[in-house]
């Protein structure tokens, strides 16, 4: 398997654990809202039991004062539930009747919601829970016995005892003393035993359902009310529903706050994601450049040993070469030997001169460059190779100026002086007869830098960085691996070269970062 197509399953495979990240941290975030959703139906739960807790305890014969209810249920609204003083997380109460009327109304609560099925209704603020009143609790059954409010007394009838209720023995002139009725052929109205706690009297059997005759026990206040104006009363005032309004602020704190926190998770994660896929990355690339590098091993321990199989054939082909310029000599300098003889032999002294030329060049540019460090005095090197050069600069009467200071730099002597030798011999043969060439020297802060420079025709600036390459010449005569064997030598020693234009006519050949040494 191939590392990109590894890469490829690498990446592949961080995204998916990603993606994965993501949807548990949506789905936590889910679970945490339904818990801070439950917490919070738990917290209307406890205010329901609450209320109907109060209402058993306040009840007397299914009944409950108004004025005695609304001082509790605006403590539940309006006061404070603990010794930090917060306010309460209940902002509104609504007792109704079966008709969806307001009986009771505390805080903020939506009435439009009275008439709403049983159940929750969130808002962008607030949660309002509708529920029915069931007996004297809010859970599961049927409405047996419902709760009536009765309305507050006037300042009249305040201090008033309620009547005492009837007993099973009284007489019926015991039970028209205590505000009875009488039905339609004159007898008694019976209290029902089961409706001994309170609130409307059934139908009497026999009359369709009607309420007939007075409710016993009727509060004094409501006394100058007819029978007809209290069963109305009574059933606009009945207990059938309630409606809690609380306040989402907790909730959406919790919401907000884990909304959060999977957030920083999963950018976290994804940060990992992304700094472990630029890992594998960098992997990648160093198992290639490792592989490249192995190949360019063998590859540049393959041209070695061709380079070696070359030089050494080129070592071998100058001795026969050298033995056939011997007899081509030795042909022409026979006495009888005819003219024609005698110019072929030159000819093919001429032909072997150059061939052997170019096998020492390449034998030159092959051999492994291993620098011996010394100190090189820099000027009497220059003059040595100078002389050597003496009979190619008189033959083209070529002029030579040496400027500078004295100083000594760290080289090796043999490969400087052959640097140099070819830097020079290259600036004699691009030139006409009569021209001129500087050798200039100086310091460069700790560094000395040494120039060549020639007023021949100069290098073209497309062709400055390609006379550098074996077998790149310009000259007729050129091998083409002079330069090539200078730039090899200026490598060898950490120097650099570069070529450059000689204002107004010619090249500059430049070396510099040449360590100064004394």
């Amino acid at each position: 398997m191939d590392i990109s197509r590894r890469s490829t399953q690498i990446y592949g495979l961080l995204l998916v654990v990603w993606v994965l990240v993501v949807g548990w941290q949506v789905e936590e975030h889910i679970r945490v809202s339904e818990a801070a959703k439950t917490e919070l139906r738990g917290r209307a739960e406890v205010f329901r039991n609450f209320l109907s807790a109060t209402i058993r305890g306040q009840r007397f014969r299914g009944a409950v004062l108004q004025a005695r209810l609304e001082p509790v249920l605006d403590l539940l609204v309006n006061g404070q539930t603990n010794e930090l003083s917060r306010p309460s997380e209940l902002v509104g109460l609504t007792l109704l009747n079966s008709a969806g009327d307001s009986v009771i109304s505390v805080g903020q609560t939506d009435l439009t919601l009275a008439t709403a099925a049983e159940g929750e209704y969130w808002g962008p603020e607030t949660v309002t829970f509708v529920t029915p009143v069931r007996g004297v609790s809010f859970a599961e059954g049927t409405a047996t016995n419902p709760i009536v409010v009765l309305p507050t007394p006037t300042n009249e009838m305040r201090g008033r005892e309620f009547p005492r209720p009837e007993r099973s023995g009284e007489s019926e002139s015991n039970a028209s003393s205590n505000t009875s009725t009488t039905n339609a052929s004159g007898a008694a109205e019976a209290r029902n035993p089961a409706h001994e706690g309170g609130g409307p009297p059934p139908p009497t059997p026999g009359q369709g359902g009607e309420r007939r005759g007075r409710w016993r026990g009727r509060p004094p206040w409501l006394s100058g009310l007819s029978d007809e104006e209290v069963r109305k009363l009574m059933a606009q005032r009945e207990l059938h529903g309630l409606v809690l309004t609380m306040s989402t602020d907790k909730y959406q704190a919790i919401v907000t706050n884990d909304l959060w926190v999977r957030f920083v998770i999963i950018f976290f994660a994804g940060i990992s994601a992304a700094g472990a896929a630029l890992a594998w990355r960098t992997v990648a690339r160093t198992s290639e450049l490792q592989i490249r590098l192995v190949r360019a091993s063998e590859m540049n321990t393959h041209l070695k040993e061709m380079n070696l199989a070359a030089a050494g054939l080129a070592h071998e082909t100058r001795n026969p070469l050298n033995i056939i310029r011997g007899m081509a000599q030795m042909l022409s300098r026979q006495p009888d030997a005819p003219p024609e003889i005698k110019e072929k032999s030159s000819a093919i002294v001429n032909e072997t001169d150059k061939v052997t030329a170019q096998l020492n060049e390449f034998i030159n540019y092959s051999r492994p460059r291993e620098i011996r460090r010394a100190v090189l005095p820099l000027q009497s090197a220059i003059q040595e190779v100078v002389r050597a050069l003496n009979y190619d600069m008189e033959e083209k009467k070529v002029k030579l100026e040496m400027k500078g200071d004295l100083m000594s730099i760290e080289a090796d002597e043999q490969l400087f002086r052959q640097m140099l030798f070819n830097l020079l011999l290259n600036a004699i043969q691009a030139m006409d007869v009569g021209g001129e060439i500087q050798v200039v020297t100086g310091r460069k802060g700790p560094e000395a830098f040494l120039e060549i420079r020639d007023n021949g025709p100069g290098v073209p600036p497309e062709r400055r960085k390609e006379i550098f390459k074996p077998y790149f010449t310009t000259h007729q005569k050129g091998t083409g691996l002079g330069l090539a064997v200078v730039q090899q030598i200026v490598l060898a020693h950490g120097w650099e070269i570069e070529c450059l234009s000689n204002e107004p006519k010619g090249a500059v050949f430049r070396v510099t970062h040449l360590k100064i040494l004394g």
